[in-house]
């Protein structure tokens, strides 16, 4: 069996998504996730340029190979563009080698480690009163672990706090949205919505909150700490992650744990947080961190350091992504949670699939290989849109972050 087409396929059923569908001279085909929020058309070329060629006639069952030509035929490594389009293509063969073995891929990672991954949604309001109403959404649909964010008093807009609550997508434009942000009213707002939170829900309902790198080392140690008696499960992306010393001075603070990863492309980028437990859990992904094959290294490694996945799992991934992440959930020991936003109608359709929700718990398909599929014709129908994440600024003008 070898390789005899590399279609890369741009879509936008609500959003951009990129997709790799490799087919055999079998008629076996496999598909990966390339989407890369904001810079899909980056990817896309890549693929289309310097990936797909040299995959011709290549036998698609020679997966760790097919990675390391990937990754070490590039003088230039590593780097979201690079990474997502090599994972596109890990991702497809794996699809590949599921259909051809008649098996769903987390049997050939091993088997099931756990019944059903365990997923956490968001529940995002401008007030708290709002917040509360939409983590009681969540419950009753039998959520064990929510996602809290809310809007900042005296800020108009805040990421991470959106107007569809369910299919929340931030780029939201093809040049960049502009916030105000003032790290002063965060800090002093947060604490009082977890004790709201915590105080209508009780002490069993897992709660996370995102800083999206907002803070510096110790402004993230004084969040953490003013939210320990709140125990969350975790708090995630407390600073930017290129000064990883910080992540040092914040467990010297406070017990909060604390998330990092899902920007992180390579084992190289987390291996010293993982390696010196200044981490409780990583949040790599499929499509961004070099495919099943690596984010599987990843994971591997964390287990030894006590550090458990938490995969990010925004709409920004395909159904595709979702599917490879379930099956690698299932089969992992050192499985956390799972970051699950729901799906448009439109991106479902054109990505039909086999994986479920059932009571807090999402299940991949048991049919042969990732259970996901892409309706080509109407993807087609679907053009790409031009889409960026937004920025803020602090109060004086300062260019900031998310």
């Amino acid at each position: 069996m070898n390789i005899v087409d590399v279609r890369v396929i741009v879509t936008c059923p609500d959003r951009n998504f990129v997709t790799v569908k490799i087919v055999t001279d079998e008629g076996v085909y496999g598909l990966g996730d390339a989407t890369l929020n904001g810079r899909e058309l980056a990817v896309a070329s890549y693929l289309r340029d310097h990936v797909a060629p040299v995959l011709i006639g290549r036998d698609p069952s020679r997966i760790e190979d097919t990675w390391q030509y990937l990754y070490k035929g590039a003088y230039w490594r590593r780097g979201p563009v690079t990474m997502s389009a090599i994972a596109a293509v890990d991702t497809a063969l794996w699809d590949i080698l599921g259909k051809v073995a008649g098996l769903p891929v987390y049997k050939l990672l091993g088997g099931r480690s756990r019944e059903g991954v365990t997923v956490y949604g968001h529940a995002n309001g401008e007030t708290v009163d709002d917040v509360l109403v939409e983590v009681a959404r969540y419950v009753e649909m039998g959520y064990r672990a929510v996602r809290v964010q809310t809007g900042v008093p005296g800020l108009a807009s805040t990421y991470g706090v959106s107007h569809d609550k369910m299919f929340y997508e931030p780029a939201d434009a093809a040049v960049p949205t502009e916030n105000v942000w003032s790290t002063e009213r965060y800090l002093a707002h947060v604490p009082s919505v977890f004790a709201r939170v915590r105080a209508e829900f009780g002490p069993t309902l897992r709660l996370l909150h995102d800083v999206h790198h907002r803070l510096t080392p110790i402004e993230a140690a004084r969040l953490g700490k003013s939210l320990e008696p709140y125990a969350l499960t975790w708090m995630e992306d407390p600073v930017p992650a290129e000064l990883q010393d910080g992540f040092r001075l914040i467990r010297q603070h406070t017990t909060t744990p604390i998330a990092v990863g899902e920007v992180f492309n390579t084992i190289w980028d987390c291996e010293r947080l993982i390696r010196e437990q200044l981490i409780d859990y990583i949040r790599t992904t499929v499509v961004h961190a070099g495919g099943i094959s690596h984010l599987r290294r990843i994971f591997d490694l964390a287990a030894l350091h006590h550090v458990r996945s938490g995969s990010h799992g925004a709409t920004d991934l395909s159904p595709v992504c979702m599917a490879a992440a379930l099956h690698l959930d299932v089969a992992i020991p050192n499985f956390g949670l799972q970051e699950y936003m729901r799906h448009t109608e439109a991106t479902d359709a054109v990505f039909p699939h086999g994986y479920h929700y059932a009571g807090g718990y999402l299940h991949p398909a048991e049919t042969p290989g990732l259970g996901v599929d892409i309706d080509e014709e109407l993807a087609a129908q679907y053009p790409y849109r031009p889409a960026s994440l937004p920025l803020n600024r602090l109060e004086d003008g300062t260019v900031h972050s998310w």
